[in-house]
C-alpha cells in the first residue's frame, strides 16, 4: 500500500483552519493551541500533521476518532480514508463540527454525540484510531477495536505530563508501543479519565 504523506502534507497546507474556529480566527495562522470553548482546545497545527502522518492512512481504511472538537483533524482524516466515526461529548461542538463539515462536502463521515472513552463498539474493528484527549491509560476497549495490522494514536498521562503513542497491532493481535513526543492534551472525560 503506498503511503500518502505527500499528499496529506500538500492538503493539510491548503486547509483554511479559521474555518473551524468561532473566535480568535486571526491567531488560526499561529502554530499553537488555541480555545474553542467548553474548555476545550483546537490543537497546534504541527501536531495535528503529526498525529494524522503518524496513522499511516490508506484510502481503503475505516477510522475511529475520540474528541471531534472543531472537526479539523476529522476533515483531515476524512479526507484520507474511506470513513470516519467521530465521537464528540459536548452537543454545541457536535452540532457546529457536524454543520462545518457538511458545507465541506464530506459524505464519509459518522457523528455520534456521547462518551467516546470507550470507543463505538457497534462499528468495531477500526483500522486506524485517533485519539484527541488524554486517558490515564489505553483504554482496553480501544484495543480491541482496533483491528489486527491497526494503528492507534493516543496521548497518555496526567494532566500534567502527557506522552503521544503509536499503539500498533500485528498481526499475531500482540501490541506494539513507540513514543512520538511529550504533548499535552485535555484530558478524555469518562472512564478512563484521571
Amino acid at each position: 500500500m503506498k503511503s500518502q504523506r505527500k499528499e496529506i502534507i500538500s492538503y493539510f497546507k491548503q486547509m483554511d483552519r479559521s474555518f473551524f474556529m468561532d473566535s480568535n480566527k486571526d491567531l488560526a495562522v499561529f502554530d499553537q493551541a488555541l480555545p474553542i470553548g467548553f474548555e476545550q482546545t483546537i490543537s497546534q497545527p504541527s501536531l495535528v500533521l503529526e498525529m494524522t502522518l503518524a496513522l499511516d492512512l490508506h484510502p481503503e481504511q475505516k477510522v475511529l476518532e475520540l474528541g471531534t472538537g472543531s472537526g479539523f483533524q476529522t476533515a483531515l482524516l476524512a479526507a484520507f480514508s474511506e470513513s470516519v466515526y467521530t465521537i464528540e461529548r459536548i452537543e454545541e461542538l457536535h452540532a457546529r463540527a457536524k454543520e462545518r463539515l457538511a458545507q465541506l462536502n464530506f459524505q464519509n463521515i459518522h457523528f455520534k454525540l456521547g462518551d467516546g472513552s470507550e470507543g463505538w463498539k457497534e462499528f468495531a474493528p477500526y483500522d486506524r484510531i485517533m485519539v484527541t484527549a488524554a486517558a490515564a491509560e489505553v483504554p482496553k476497549e480501544l484495543l480491541e477495536q482496533l483491528e489486527i495490522g491497526g494503528k492507534m494514536v493516543i496521548p497518555v498521562g496526567s494532566s500534567f505530563s502527557q506522552e503521544l503513542r503509536l499503539i500498533e497491532k500485528d498481526d499475531q493481535g500482540k501490541i506494539h508501543t513507540t513514543l512520538l513526543n511529550e504533548v499535552l492534551f485535555v484530558p478524555l472525560k469518562g472512564k478512563y479519565e484521571k
